[in-house]
């Protein structure tokens, strides 16, 4: 937060939420890498500003209600005996759950169990870290120890869920076992291997420690790069890889990039702006097995019998919810843990859940923006607090593609015609008209 106090008598500074990527513009900080020095109001920013993570404008950012500051909190030596809150995970919703109820009560309990070291950064950035020049410790906001020391949480690093008992309202872990009042699952979600990839010989990078690891091996020099999976995920990092100066090949089962998600238009303008920056894009790709060659580096062999060789693989094939903690418990799942969609309560008595781990109504919901709304609402029913609940809402999704940045206002239905409603060389939009509703692309 900055230090530099209100002047110019409109009371104190505000915060702004990129309905993107989650970001949060607050006035004291400003964006000075954009030229927005510290003090600067929201209504003062150039309409043509564009977030520093996603790109989009400011007109894609909404008010953010920022929350009472916290005193620190003793956290006592000994194990905690009085129950309270525990919650798991040590991501961006676990941290927002945290958050979210020591700006109501300082003093329940509260036990944050993360297998990672607790660090907390802003997720979005991964895929673009690389040709920004960012290193692990750019990226990493806070760490574990000092967010816990500043909202009275203990911390459990390094330790793993195995078993849970809704009906003793018991969690076991690798570093014991854990009673609770209320358990809040926030674990989010893994990344999705094809049994054709050796997971010892590819990267997944879906968190802070993953990317670092990726990180240091690219900081030896320009590599030949292999993409696995040519989704939002694959095109971002392929076009990121590429900036930083490696040679990238992005691997792609159809013929054009992101073919669920686009219409042929757009995703033609995608390709040729990853094109442009030096992506080799080779479409109508499965892989069928990956090997380490001899000389150390890596043959990845195609269904149709050819194959490419590269120093680093990255496999960016999807994400996939972990069920089975919550499947031996009984707790229903549907392509993630299954939620009530207004109150996030799971199957199970006294657990809730949220994030990348979640699925509503059957559809995964892994998006950043709604988590700090989600944590709100379960944070008001731990403490008994009066909430109106949550409303899920498709998010602005952004695609980090600066050679094409695309933006999706709504969510694609499959069979509807898209109309082209404008078309240039720099800019295409289109629409698709379904019940009302308008979803439209914008790519430069």
């Amino acid at each position: 937060m900055s230090l530099l106090e209100p002047t110019d008598g409109l009371g104190p500074w505000n915060q702004f939420l990129c309905r993107a990527c989650g970001l949060i513009y607050d006035e004291g900080e400003g964006d000075p890498d954009s030229g927005l020095p510290p003090g600067t109001r929201f209504a003062d920013i150039p309409e043509d500003w564009a977030c520093p993570i996603c790109g989009v404008t400011k007109s894609d950012f909404e008010p953010y209600q920022r929350r009472a500051p916290v005193a620190p909190a003793s956290i006592p030596a000994a194990p905690q005996r009085r129950a309270g809150v525990v919650i798991v995970g040590g991501g961006i919703s676990g941290w927002s759950v945290a958050e979210a109820i020591r700006a109501e009560n300082a003093t329940i309990p509260i036990t944050l169990a993360t297998a990672c070291d607790g660090s907390l950064y802003h997720k979005p950035e991964l895929s673009v870290a690389l040709g920004r020049g960012l290193s692990p410790d750019a990226l990493r906001r806070e760490t574990g120890v000092t967010a816990a020391a500043r909202l009275g949480v203990r911390l459990m690093a390094d330790t793993v869920a195995v078993g849970l008992s809704p009906e003793r309202h018991s969690l076991r872990t690798t570093r014991g076992t854990l009673r609770y009042t209320h358990l809040v699952l926030a674990h989010g979600a893994r990344p999705a291997l094809p049994s054709s990839l050796d997971p010892a010989l590819c990267w997944r990078v879906n968190d802070l420690a993953a990317w670092s690891g990726l990180h240091d091996e690219l900081a030896r020099g320009p590599r030949t790069v292999a993409v696995i999976g040519a989704g939002m995920v694959g095109c971002e990092m392929a076009e990121d890889l590429a900036r930083a100066g490696h040679a990238v090949t992005l691997l792609g089962a159809a013929t054009l990039p992101l073919p669920d998600l686009l219409p042929e238009p757009a995703a033609r303008r995608l390709l040729a702006g990853l094109q442009g920056v030096g992506v080799r894009y080779q479409g109508n790709s499965l892989v069928r097995g990956l090997s380490r060659r001899p000389d150390g580096g890596l043959t990845i062999t195609l269904a149709d019998g050819t194959s490419l060789v590269a120093a680093t693989v990255i496999a960016a094939t999807g994400l996939a919810a972990p069920s089975r903690l919550v499947r031996s418990a009984g707790l229903a799942f549907d392509h993630g843990i299954a939620v009530d969609p207004t109150t996030l309560r799971t199957s199970g008595p006294d657990i809730f859940a949220l994030g990348d781990c979640i699925s509503i109504e059957g559809r995964p919901c892994r998006f950043i923006e709604p988590i700090g709304r989600q944590a709100a609402v379960i944070a008001h029913t731990i403490l008994g607090r009066v909430h109106p609940g949550y409303a899920h809402a498709a998010p602005v999704i952004r695609l980090k593609t600066r050679s094409a940045p695309i933006a999706l206002h709504g969510a694609p239905v499959a069979g509807s015609p898209w109309h082209v409603v404008e078309e240039s060389e720099h800019r295409l939009a289109m629409e698709q008209r379904h019940d009302g509703a308008v979803t439209a692309w914008l790519a430069a």
